[in-house]
């Protein structure tokens, strides 16, 4: 049992961080299902990061930390064109979001084969901390949290509590939630709802680009071009989560939860037993996503400004 709530924190922790991204974007007013891009690309140029400074002089943990930030620094960069065309061109947000979606695998395919003849960035680190000193002690709570663990979770669980922080105790955080809630009375208290905008799409992109970093190296020891639709499965824990910082943590564990117990089902004795395809398991956690956004998009309480093209001449 310890196994599998050890295997779920590889999905939950890389839906959490992207998730809180798209949060503090949507807060603001922007859509940003660009998310599944973002991951792709910071994935992309973060793993090729790691792959180039291993094996040197660095301990492995820093190799991994150095990733997740230039992963999250060019997330950050690349979100920018959305953060462009959709705030200072007005550009529909979904239109130009896809448009990311859709150059980031080309893009890092074409790259890949270009440099090294095939789309697999290949790395050879593993990145899992055998046990944290005196922590790992501590009965059953050690065993959970602190052995066999990626310090990608700590990082998860701390920014967690700086997003909530920020948008709820901070005057910052205040005038974000209020250019997605009514932007033009923001406005008009002289709050700059274009840079607001702008800096939360960026923000959105650091975190999606770390989150991909995060999701290929506790997955694999490559990067295929794929984040495995965990963009979009991240929107979807946000969805879910109703944009609030606590249930878009429980929405990734369940959502976490649900893809571990469809990857490691054969582990699993009444599972297993059950005799049902593989192909079943595999499709679930999207099947059931899809039911439960079904079931609670009409209850959903988005930001009420989230979207909408703001032009600060019409009021």
């Amino acid at each position: 049992m310890i196994d599998i709530i050890q295997l779920s924190f590889v999905s939950i922790i890389p839906l959490l961080i992207v998730a809180l991204g798209g949060l503090i974007s949507e807060r603001s007013g922007v859509t940003n299902i660009a998310l599944e891009g973002i991951m792709l690309m910071g994935a992309f140029i973060g793993i090729w990061t790691i792959r180039i400074i291993e094996g040197g002089s660095l301990p492995t943990q820093l190799v991994f930390l150095i990733g997740i930030i230039i992963g999250g620094i060019v997330g950050a960069i690349y979100s920018m064109l959305h953060a462009y065309a959709s705030i200072y061109m007005k550009a529909d947000q979904t239109i130009s979001a896809t448009a990311l979606n859709l150059f980031a695998p080309a893009f890092a395919i074409f790259t890949a084969r270009t440099i090294i003849g095939g789309q697999q960035v290949q790395f050879r680190s593993v990145f899992r901390i055998s046990e944290v000193p005196l922590m790992s002690k501590i009965p059953l709570i050690g065993d959970i949290f602190f052995k066999n663990a990626f310090i990608s979770f700590y990082l998860g669980i701390i920014l967690l509590i700086l997003v909530w922080i920020f948008l709820y105790k901070t005057k910052t955080g205040l005038r974000l939630r209020a250019c997605g809630e009514n932007p033009h009375a923001a406005d008009s208290l002289g709050i700059n709802i274009y840079k607001i905008r702008f800096f939360s799409v960026v923000a959105s992109g650091f975190f999606a680009g770390m989150g991909g970093v995060i999701f290929v190296a506790t997955t694999a020891l490559e990067f295929n071009a794929t984040v495995a639709g965990f963009g979009f499965l991240s929107f979807a824990v946000l969805i879910f989560g109703n944009w609030k910082p606590y249930r878009i943590l429980f929405a990734a564990v369940f959502f976490g939860l649900m893809r571990t117990l469809a990857n490691s089902y054969m582990n699993i004795d009444f599972l297993n037993n059950l005799n049902i395809p593989t192909e079943f398991y595999q499709m679930s956690p999207y099947v059931v996503t899809l039911i439960i956004l079904a079931f609670f998009s009409k209850r959903s309480q988005a930001p009420k400004a989230v979207g909408q093209v703001y032009d600060q001449g019409k009021r």
